[in-house]
């Protein structure tokens, strides 16, 4: 069901718990660093703080502290990643937040969270928080987006190349220029049939078959491209942005427009739609050996088919 506004409440006082979780492996040593000087400012705010660096533990602490009514907010030092692995490992209801420290911080920069860990911690101390939708694909759950095709076999050698380094390489948006250089002589550009259906799992009978497809929870995605303007995370319904061209030059196109105001809105490449749910397969006709890789929020989720449904209020975030 589609709102109109999204509904704010403020946290009770009792709840004065905060599980800020940090990965040892990820991140500059600044990232270490600020999520100190975090603590200690919300300890000082009279708040308890834990650190932990084992997931596991994290979700259990923070599912645990939930069910008591005594967590305060669950805090992940990173990037969308962090905020979708969070959420996936934590119950309902558990409030979350983000200190900046990925590549894109889209999901951060649309909820206005400060990097600055001071002004960051009066965010927690105030206690506002908002339900917001996430997405589910396959049974993984996502919050910002899913892109089909030539973007998220990028995404795949990206995080090819991170994992191949013992230590853990920190990503940059310099990260993705050999990958999309590669691509554009390896990428066929096979097209996507996707399937708009009812709650039921049914198809509506809407159907598309496109090179570029994006669902998208939130309006940008990468650098900061609108790609579906009017998305909110809130409203019960997911913004689809599809595009014609199975090249890298149609798809640089699609940036361009978007990123001058979201004019690929108006262009007859482009098919914007709204929905909830959806099922992305490859398109009748294309080379039988066709694969078409698929992903959430900038890390690799799988390749096609896929299912996405999206989850209302499934996630709780702090909100200024």
């Amino acid at each position: 069901m589609t709102q109109n506004t999204p509904r704010i409440e403020t946290l009770s006082p009792s709840r004065t718990h905060v599980i800020l979780s940090l990965n040892p492996k990820a991140g500059r040593r600044s990232s270490h660093e600020r999520a100190e000087i975090l603590a200690e400012t919300l300890r000082k705010g009279g708040l308890e703080v834990e650190i932990l660096t084992d997931l596991a533990l994290v979700a259990e602490r923070a599912n645990a502290l939930h069910r008591e009514g005594k967590l305060r907010a669950l805090i992940g030092v990173g990037g969308d990643g962090t905020a979708a692995e969070l959420t996936n490992r934590t119950e309902p209801g558990v409030p979350i937040a983000l200190l900046p420290s990925g590549t894109a911080n889209i999901l951060a920069k649309r909820l206005k969270y400060s990097f600055d860990p001071r002004k960051f911690a009066k965010l927690i101390l105030a206690g506002r928080v908002m339900e917001m939708d996430a997405v589910q694909a396959n049974g993984r759950i996502f919050l910002v987006m899913i892109g089909c095709g030539f973007d998220a076999e990028v995404v795949n050698q990206v995080h090819a190349a991170r994992m191949s380094n013992p230590k853990g390489a920190h990503i940059n948006y310099l990260s993705y220029m050999k990958p999309i250089f590669r691509s554009i002589f390896s990428y066929r550009f096979p097209k996507v049939r996707i399937e708009f259906l009812d709650d039921a799992g049914d198809p509506t009978g809407e159907t598309y078959d496109r090179p570029w497809a994006f669902i998208c929870n939130i309006p940008k995605y990468g650098w900061g491209i609108p790609i579906a303007p009017g998305a909110k995370e809130w409203d019960g319904e997911l913004n689809v942005c599809l595009w014609r061209g199975g090249s890298l030059w149609s798809g640089s196109l699609l940036s361009l427009m978007a990123q001058l105001g979201g004019l690929h809105r108006f262009w007859w490449r482009c098919t914007m739609r709204k929905g909830r749910n959806f099922r992305l397969t490859l398109a009748p006709g294309q080379r039988a050996n066709a694969v078409v890789p698929f992903q959430l929020d900038g890390d690799p989720g799988g390749d096609l088919p896929v299912e996405v449904r999206i989850l209302e209020k499934r996630l709780t975030v702090f909100v200024k």
